[in-house]
């Protein structure tokens, strides 16, 4: 065979009808994913004629280099699935450990394209157990965690052990219909414990991107996945000594109305925090990470004028704003994420505080909500907080609250801090006495009470404290935020080795 036939015949990957019974599912070539990530369609393969003595295994069922999105170098392993269904072969795992050593060498970030059925049992021996089995490639994700960005597009399955390489990941990207992922399949939950599931139900992209959480991002189609991988990786620098890229700055998207005409002064009245977020940030700016899980809490990424900001925000729209264990623990992540790698945050709160009763204790709400804040106290990145209404309780702490060092605290005119609100302080304080009272007496005695309270916890009054630095108007928040972040830009702390990982929560 010449030498060209061979390249072709390894570029070709598995046998045809594999490659149509993709095509049937919307699934794209391994090369073809490649060329659509990368600039200009080209990248930089390592290994290509591994296992290549095998005439069934063209380069050994996965493809490893290096490409360049946006001009930059980056670190890519993508699991082909016309061969063997993309399982993991001794070859496999040594070229997707060797990628991850270059990446790291080169302090660039690391893709992961996935699509496989995991080990392959014949081979166990050779790639399992080892020092350079499959778990090295656990190892080396948790290693570069914090030090390079490492995402993961996962178009097919991830099955059993091959399941933690998403969950290392800073984000999983999955293609609804074709990406699953889990530690067991259906046909074994059945087998060893009698219990009867679909796979979507065992591990289907939607069930993770809104009930587990292991999932961040819920896509249509695998074009979807390779374009937000694009936009995604425009956020982060290479490394984290790196600083996050400027770009030219974009005007907010227009709307009908100013911010101080979309805030209600009602603090139970309906807000959409994405009507305030999108008139302070560039439009088409913003990338939200978990729409679909814990909606309750926004997180996402955004740019100020031309500067990345990961904003996490109160969504009163959901559930009213109040934190759950999955919100926190949401919460927790992101604020790690950005953290890691020098991206500036800014809280926006329109919180009543943490859930309360017997279901979210004994979900351990205490545990998942001192994630939160650890994670928030313990982040060194520029950080803003902005109080749009109320901040009650301990989620005027979660959400950056002054005890917090913020590098800056503002409230807006229709701001409230306090430890709750008026309703339930009126109630807390004077339930035996309201009990009492005649019943046509009640609603006056009530009604200046909550005023008295409201008085009390007068936003002008904590700013003359210097509980809050200062009280803005709405119309001019996202002039404050841009000055107020560009005065920040020496704060940045850098490690001789890495901050932290961005740990799995």
């Amino acid at each position: 065979m010449e030498f060209n036939e061979r390249i072709e015949k390894i570029e070709a990957g598995g046998k045809e009808k594999y490659h149509e019974a993709n095509s049937a599912k919307g699934k794209l070539f391994v090369r073809k994913r490649l060329e659509l990530l990368f600039d200009d369609g080209r990248f930089i393969e390592d290994a290509r004629f591994a296992n290549h003595m095998a005439a069934d295994l063209p380069a050994d069922g996965v493809v490893t280099g290096i490409g360049k999105i946006h001009g930059r170098s980056v670190a890519f392993l993508a699991n082909d699935s016309t061969i063997k269904a993309g399982s993991w072969g001794k070859r496999t795992v040594e070229k997707m450990i060797r990628i991850q050593e270059k990446a790291m060498k080169l302090n660039i970030p690391m893709l992961y394209l996935v699509d496989s059925a995991g080990a392959r049992i014949t081979d166990q021996i050779e790639m399992f157990p080892g020092r350079r089995g499959a778990g090295r490639i656990f190892y080396n994700q948790i290693d570069m965690s914090g030090k390079v960005p490492q995402l993961c597009l996962l178009f097919g399955p991830s099955a059993a052990g091959g399941a933690y390489i998403p969950a290392f990941c800073d984000v999983v990207v999955m293609v609804e219909g074709n990406a699953s992922m889990y530690l067991g399949s259906p046909r074994m939950a059945e087998k060893v414990i009698g219990e009867k599931v679909t796979l979507e139900e065992m591990g289907g992209a939607k069930m993770h991107c809104s009930v587990s959480g292991c999932g961040d991002v819920l896509v249509k189609s695998e074009e979807e996945a390779l374009t937000f991988a694009r936009d995604y990786m425009a956020y982060f620098p290479q490394n984290f000594n790196e600083l996050p890229n400027t770009v030219e700055s974009k005007a907010v998207k227009a709307t009908d109305k100013t911010l101080s005409a979309l805030i209600p002064d009602n603090q139970n009245a309906p807000l959409n925090m994405m009507d305030v977020i999108n008139q302070l940030i560039d439009e088409g700016s913003f990338l939200e990470i978990k729409k679909l899980f814990a909606r309750e809490l926004i997180t996402g990424l955004a740019r100020i004028d031309g500067k990345p900001v990961g904003i996490i925000a109160n969504q009163p729209r959901m559930k009213g704003g109040v934190l759950f264990p999955d919100s926190a623990d949401k919460a927790a992540k992101f604020i790690n994420l950005c953290d890691s790698f020098n991206i500036p945050l800014l809280f926006l709160m329109d919180i009543p505080g943490f859930m309360i009763g017997t279901q979210v204790e004994r979900a351990g709400i205490i545990r998942h909500g001192a994630k939160m804040l650890f994670a928030m106290s313990s982040a060194t990145v520029p950080k803003i907080s902005v109080v749009i209404r109320k901040a009650y309780g301990a989620g005027l702490y979660a959400m950056a609250g002054p005890a917090f060092e913020p590098d800056y605290s503002i409230a807006l005119p229709t701001a409230s801090i306090a430890v709750m609100g008026p309703e339930a302080a009126v109630n807390a304080v004077y339930a035996n006495k309201i009990a009492e009272l005649a019943e046509e007496e009640r609603p006056a005695f009530i009604k200046q009470k909550q005023d008295e309270y409201k008085d009390d916890i007068d936003i002008y009054r904590l700013a003359s404290e210097l509980v809050i630095d200062d009280i803005v108007d709405p119309d001019h928040l996202r002039e404050i935020l841009i000055d107020q972040y560009a005065s920040l830009d020496s704060k940045f702390q850098k490690s001789a080795r890495k901050k932290h990982g961005v740990y799995p929560v």
